[in-house]
């Protein structure tokens, strides 16, 4: 069986909305023509409450391919409280964009309800074509200090006779070691054939428990990363054959441009940028979208709120999207002064002396004893790589110039 893995279409994403619903509808709408099945691991919608009019777009994609002629057909949905609503191949789980309050429906579930897709949520769901069955395990997503424990109350196991998938919406500590909550590839439940993750943005494969883990990524841009200037599209895994294929689909480029600049007036600055955005117009396809990067330092007098940017996003509106960062353009002074932050000093003093020197009037202006060595204290207190130690060895000091 062809199984089609579609995700993070983000419906509703307002800053791109046009791109998400036109890359939604294709990316579905060419996966119902090639695939037995669709795999939807979560965020569908870009919010858990989207609008009326988001909700209607992603009706109308969803009912226009429940219209194919499927062959597959879900033949069966168990655990969980998720009850069938269709037949149609069409099976996904709630992403962490769509998470309501425990027992809340959320707009996937909706979507569920009304005979559009299958919603998986803690259930598997059995599709069969000629005799083969394939059974999805869904895990919607859940906070990250969650999942574990959900996990564990669930057992999710392998259903015999089938090729086995494991679908689920989470960050992994493989890919983001950035917080002890997120789960481990080990965490994950073992004697699934193929294991499909959501949420990250960018396509992955590696290896869990010896078999597959794969994600598309998004089909919508959704941040200006350098990591999001890969295609979009889908995959298309061959179940028999333990093969996929990424299928990509349309969608505007994405182009970085850093500037650098040196003592700079806004009429140059502005120059530079068209200049550089006219060239990548030349070879762009239809409307881009363009991250800007200014870099530097400005003329004296002026700073980075003196650059006409949004004149500038207004000039090419029609024909890309512009996207500015002038965080790193700094006024000669500002660059001055940090530089000497940089060299520890402040004018000519040492910041550490500075610090010395203000610690000491301050300590004579409280009254305290002449007879105290405010240098040493100074010093003592300035290590801060323990705690406990600094204010027992402070303590110290004190009692031994009071004595």
């Amino acid at each position: 069986m062809k199984i089609a893995i579609v995700s993070d279409m983000h419906i509703g994403y307002e800053r791109f909305s046009e791109d998400a619903y036109n890359q939604a509808k294709e990316a579905l709408e060419r996966a119902s023509e090639i695939a037995d099945a669709i795999i939807i691991p979560g965020d569908v919608f870009d919010k858990r409450a989207p609008k009326p009019e988001v909700i209607a777009q992603a009706i109308n994609i969803f009912r226009e391919i429940s219209k194919k002629n499927w062959k597959a057909r879900v033949v069966s949905s168990s655990g969980g409280e998720i009850k069938l609503h269709t037949r149609v191949p069409v099976v996904a789980i709630s992403g962490t964009h769509e998470r309501t309050a425990f027992g809340k429906e959320n707009p996937l579930s909706l979507l569920g309800l009304a005979g559009l897709l299958v919603d998986a949520d803690e259930s598997t769901v059995i599709v069969e074509k000629d005799g083969e069955r394939v059974a999805i395990f869904g895990l919607g997503g859940l906070s990250e200090e969650m999942v574990k424990p959900k996990l564990k109350e669930l057992d999710p196991k392998p259903t015999s006779g089938a090729f086995n998938i494991f679908m689920f919406h989470q960050s992994t500590y493989e890919l983001l070691p950035f917080s002890s909550d997120f789960i481990h590839y080990d965490d994950l439940p073992k004697g699934f054939d193929l294991y499909v993750d959501g949420h990250i943005h960018s396509r992955v494969e590696a290896t869990v428990h010896g078999k597959k883990f794969l994600i598309p990524g998004s089909t919508v841009l959704t941040q200006l990363k350098e990591g999001e200037q890969e295609d979009k599209g889908f995959i298309l895994f061959d179940t028999v054959k333990y093969t996929y294929e990424f299928v990509k689909i349309k969608c505007r480029q994405l182009v970085f441009k850093t500037l650098q600049f040196d003592s700079a007036e806004p009429k140059e600055i502005r120059e530079s940028c068209e200049r550089e955005i006219d060239k990548i117009l030349k070879s762009s396809r239809e409307k881009p979208i363009i991250r800007m990067k200014l870099e530097g330092t400005m003329a004296k007098g002026f700073n980075s709120t003196n650059v006409p940017v949004n004149s500038i996003i207004g000039k090419y509106s029609q024909k890309a999207t512009l996207d500015f960062d002038n965080s790193k353009l700094l006024d000669p002074e500002l660059q001055s002064d940090i530089e000497a932050i940089r060299e520890n000093k402040i004018g000519d003093m040492p910041i550490a002396e500075l610090g010395m020197n203000i610690f000491g009037e301050r300590l004579r202006e409280l009254k305290f004893d002449d007879k105290i060595k405010y240098t040493e204290l100074f010093g003592i207190l300035s290590d801060m790589s323990k705690k406990e130690k600094v204010l027992i060895e402070a303590m110290r000091f004190l009692n031994e110039q009071g004595s």
